[in-house]
């Protein structure tokens, strides 16, 4: 059995609050002497990324960035973010970017630190930012996108754009690549619960500061774990490998 994993990061496999992600570290070893696959899968830029993945190990693995627009791996090329600019500038609707703020406006925007705002307007696919129109005239400004192949996804406060691509064709991709008959995807928030229903097994990890992820297409196969944040993420993976009968001393 060829096993991937493809994980969120905030409140899934770090901490909410803290960012710590010391429970899950135990369960990270033991997928790395299997030698698997452990893929981030976040909205964060590749910049931000890399960060954890040399903290958490991860540095030999690709990474989903920016929601699915890209992969982070090789040299950076930001050509599509700036195609994203220039039609920006070209259609001239009220909407304000990362592009169009200063770190201390995005810092104050995510409660990032300035030092990890800086990392976040580091784009190469995606441009997150406000629609500051009306709601009337929402609709012509993702015509106007649209028929420039720019795609627009609403999460939280920002709407973000971008030329395509889901955390889902990502995922589809990488199985293809390492040559994985099985998927597991682990995630706390509405947002990744295309992630998780595309995956073979789907471990949903609770979260105490949001709506959590409605019933998926087939529970059957998704776990749901009683702790939150990083030991809900050892939870949830040791549940889902007891089930493919995965011991810990299995090779």
């Amino acid at each position: 059995m060829r096993l991937i994993v493809f994980t969120d990061l905030d409140g899934t496999l770090l901490d909410h609050q803290t960012y710590d992600a010391q429970p899950a570290r135990p369960m990270l070893e033991r997928l790395a002497a299997r030698e698997v696959p452990v893929i981030l899968a976040s909205s964060k830029t590749a910049a931000e990324i890399a960060v954890w993945q040399r903290d958490l190990g991860l540095g030999h693995w690709p990474a989903i960035v920016e929601n699915g627009a890209a992969l982070a791996e090789g040299a950076f090329d930001d050509r599509a973010y700036r195609r994203i600019r220039a039609a920006l500038a070209e259609i001239g609707a009220p909407f304000r970017g990362f592009g169009d703020m200063g770190t201390a406006e995005v810092a104050a925007l995510t409660g990032l630190a300035p030092q990890a705002a800086r990392l976040a307007q580091t784009r190469a696919h995606s441009e997150p930012g406000l629609w500051l129109g009306t709601e009337a005239g929402l609709p012509a400004f993702l015509d106007a996108l649209k028929a420039r192949g720019i795609t627009a996804r609403r999460g939280g406060r920002f709407l973000t754009l971008s030329h395509g691509g889901t955390k889902a064709g990502r995922m589809a991709d990488l199985a293809a690549r390492f040559d994985a008959d099985t998927s597991i995807a682990l995630g706390d928030a509405p947002n990744d619960a295309e992630m998780l229903a595309s995956a073979d097994w789907a471990v949903v990890v609770r979260n105490d500061h949001g709506p959590g992820i409605a019933p998926l297409p087939d529970e059957a196969r998704v776990i749901r774990t009683r702790a939150a944040g990083p030991a809900g993420w050892r939870e949830g993976m040791a549940a889902v490998l007891d089930r493919l009968g995965i011991g810990e001393t299995d090779g």
